[in-house]
């Protein structure tokens, strides 16, 4: 196990979960839709520059899988990452639940910033639009991390378009179903939501993993595609060239 790479992921997605979900779980009467969608953009930019070195700071099982079809890294590695972000999500919505109990009066069943389609959807979606929105607003993300990366790592100005591409995709989303474009963002708030966040859970781990993987096979169509790495080792990954 490449333990620098996976803590890397662990606390990226814990990060992620706490302060970005945490803007509209505790601050969205303050922050609006587009305050929200700053801080998910924000935040991913800083994790981006703090751990892209080391991790390549993918925070997202849709992005490693975007990465893993690219062939970018292999099968083994993508697990470990994929293990690491569902955790570190899971642990930052406990924390941001514990955070949630200390402000009186707020309420964290049914919503604590999950996603949702119809009735959980703040213009009703009908769930098969649910289903194409995440996909197209995924497709976006991953592909604009597989064209700013030659391998794993980000760093230069690599973070700033995928932050920018994370604000203007929940510009768009949050109306629609809160904006997932990540499975392990969408699971850690749903344990500690239930209810219907958890009967819906299903589409927001699917949804982004498919537009994942369009986005991979597109990506082959529109720029050269590098050649299947060596077997990584940590040094290998964290030093891997970007732009």
């Amino acid at each position: 196990m490449q333990k620098r790479i996976v803590a890397s992921e662990f606390l990226g997605t814990l990060l992620l979960v706490f302060f970005a979900v945490g803007s509209a779980v505790v601050a969205v009467e303050y922050l609006g839709t587009v305050g929200i969608a700053l801080a998910f953009g924000f935040t991913l930019l800083a994790l981006t520059y703090a751990l892209g070195p080391i991790s390549g700071c993918h925070v997202n099982p849709a992005v490693t899988l975007g990465l893993y079809m690219a062939g970018r890294i292999h099968l083994r590695p993508a697990v470990e990452r994929w293990a690491a972000q569902i955790l570190g999500a899971i642990v930052g919505a406990a924390l941001l639940f514990l955070l949630a109990k200390q402000i009186p009066g707020l309420e964290t069943s049914g919503e604590f910033g999950t996603n949702g389609y119809e009735d959980r959807s703040a213009v009703g979606i009908s769930i098969g639009g649910a289903f194409l929105a995440e996909v197209v607003l995924t497709f976006l993300l991953v592909y604009v991390v597989l064209a700013v990366t030659r391998k794993v790592a980000v760093t230069g100005f690599g973070g700033l378009p995928i932050g920018l591409a994370l604000a203007a995709i929940h510009l768009v989303g949050i109306p629609l179903t809160g904006t997932s474009v990540n499975p392990a963002r969408s699971l850690g708030p749903a344990l500690f939501a239930g209810g219907g966040a958890l009967s819906q859970l299903w589409l927001f781990l699917l949804a982004p993993l498919v537009g994942g993987a369009i986005a991979a096979y597109a990506h082959r169509f529109t720029h050269p595609c590098p050649n299947v790495p060596p077997e990584e080792t940590e040094e290998t990954e964290v030093t891997g060239d970007a732009v």
